[in-house]
């Protein structure tokens, strides 16, 4: 089923494949940390557009818990990593088009947190990537 690209259902369908993937419940069995993926508006959209946040809780190759959240809102989740870039970035990385660890190192996908702790563990980081291609997007 093809879900829309940002949004809870999208978010509660990697949830559920992350936590049915035995590749990634493997890889990532070591894994502690959250992570809070920015959607920053496109470099061209209108003043004021806000960033939409992804929170995923992730421990120990399980997704514990999501959210979305607009940027700023009252609540918002202090993660041990946030992810930020446009929309269109984070498509093409989904879509094959753009290698994660490119984008990263190339800023066009940026980190805040332990980025040490995250090249330590890049077959999770990749593994991650791949449970988010299995998710459908409605075009």
């Amino acid at each position: 089923m093809p879900y829309t690209f940002p949004s809870e259902a999208w978010l509660k369908a990697l949830c559920d494949v992350l936590n049915t993937d035995e590749n990634y419940a493997r890889v990532a069995k070591n894994w502690e940390g959250d992570m809070l993926v920015l959607i920053e508006p496109e470099p061209d959209a209108p003043a004021g557009e806000r960033a939409q946040g992804l929170y995923l809780d992730l421990w120990h190759g399980t997704c514990r818990r999501v959210s979305s959240h607009a940027d700023g809102e009252p609540g918002m989740p202090k993660p041990a990593f946030t992810l930020r870039a446009p929309q269109s970035t984070l498509m093409r990385v989904m879509e094959g088009k753009l290698d994660p660890m490119q984008a990263m190192v190339t800023r066009k996908l940026k980190v805040e947190g332990n980025m040490a702790y995250m090249m330590m563990n890049v077959p999770t980081v990749l593994d991650f990537v791949r449970c988010c291609r299995q998710v459908e997007i409605a075009s």
